[in-house]
């Protein structure tokens, strides 16, 4: 059976070496980064974010004010028409 080839067969031994030195950095650097991302998500204003993210609306009119009712009603009508043949 053939050996599988290794993407690194042609690279020199500086370029093993800073390829090291890279991937030491970010083994070093990730739990820092982690940290200040779950730092960054704990400050976030909830509802600045959601506007950011939908862009502004008016909560007062359709179709995102509330419903009058829950839709129970509804549901209840529908499930009626269902069962009558």
């Amino acid at each position: 059976m053939a050996r599988a080839r290794s993407a690194l067969e042609g690279w020199t031994a500086e370029q093993i070496a800073a390829g090291r030195r890279w991937a030491d950095s970010w083994k070093s650097t990730g739990p820092e980064l982690e940290r200040i991302r779950r730092e960054e998500l704990r400050r976030i204003d909830p509802f600045k974010t959601i506007a950011l993210l939908c862009g502004p609306a008016d909560y007062h009119v359709a179709p995102r004010a509330p419903k009058l009712t829950s839709g129970l009603v509804e549901q209840q009508r529908l499930f009626g028409k269902l069962r009558r043949p």
